[in-house]
């Protein structure tokens, strides 16, 4: 399999590139990549360039050769906004959700969460799962690189999402006693998704109250309780399969 690089620059016509020394370095000891080596690079905006790899010092350099509109990105928009869950856990859903098409994730802290980032802890958090983002995109074939937004308060989210035009649906426990849909109910939807995942210990009911009146519609995925890790790549991979990839 050719390798794949995403870089976090703009890629042009006939440019020579220094890939960045992260991916030089996996691409030099792990992949064992040599001197006129093929390589596929791709900046995030669609689209990937067919290059030639070439030693540069310590590092390696790409000399861009074909460029492919090539698509691979579902015709579904999916928002997942996750609530922290301890590190190994998140990384866990920020890789897989990237792998089955998510167009954008949004970390939230929920009461219930176990884990509290703030400042230079948030950051380099968020910059981490960016990196998980691209290496999955680099994996799976993806040309289009999803954002990870910083992380807000519960509360601060659904004041703020209100304003988008988009279908709600906050995953509850088959135990909760709330009235829920499934995904087979709905019609395929003509506007993005916003799928909301609760933390370990699930949603405070005031949380749950704080999303119905923000226009969450509450949604099952069936009789057995899935752990945070578990229910949104699972509904994930449920709507591609009726609306994402048709």
């Amino acid at each position: 399999m050719i390798p794949r690089f995403h870089v976090p620059f703009l890629l042009a016509p006939g440019a020579t590139v220094d890939l960045p020394a992260e991916a030089a370095h996996h691409a030099l000891k792990v992949l064992r990549v040599g001197a006129g080596d093929t390589a596929v690079l791709f900046d995030g905006r669609g689209g990937e360039w067919l290059a030639t790899l070439q030693p540069a010092g310590k590092g390696l350099r790409a000399v861009l050769r074909e460029y492919f509109a090539v698509n691979r990105e579902p015709g579904l928009q999916v928002n997942l906004v996750q609530c922290l869950a301890a590190a190994d856990k998140m990384d866990f859903v920020v890789q897989k959700a990237t792998e089955l098409g998510v167009s954008r994730i949004q970390p939230v802290a929920a009461k219930r969460s176990v884990i509290r980032l703030s400042g230079e802890r948030m950051e380099r958090r968020v910059a981490h799962w960016t990196n998980i983002v691209s290496a999955a995109c680099e994996q799976s074939g993806r040309n289009r690189v999803p954002e990870v937004a910083p992380i807000v308060d519960l509360t601060q989210y659904f004041a703020a999402a209100t304003a988008h035009n988009d279908l709600r649906l906050i995953c509850l426990a088959p135990s909760a006693d709330v009235p829920c849909i499934h995904l087979r109910e709905l019609p395929r939807p003509e506007k993005p998704v916003t799928l909301l995942i609760g933390p370990e210990g699930g949603f405070e009911e005031t949380e749950i109250k704080a999303a119905l009146f923000a226009g969450f519609r509450t949604l099952n995925l069936g009789p057995r309780v899935l752990r945070t890790e578990t229910a949104g790549p699972a509904a994930l991979a449920a709507m591609m399969s009726l609306w994402g990839d048709l």
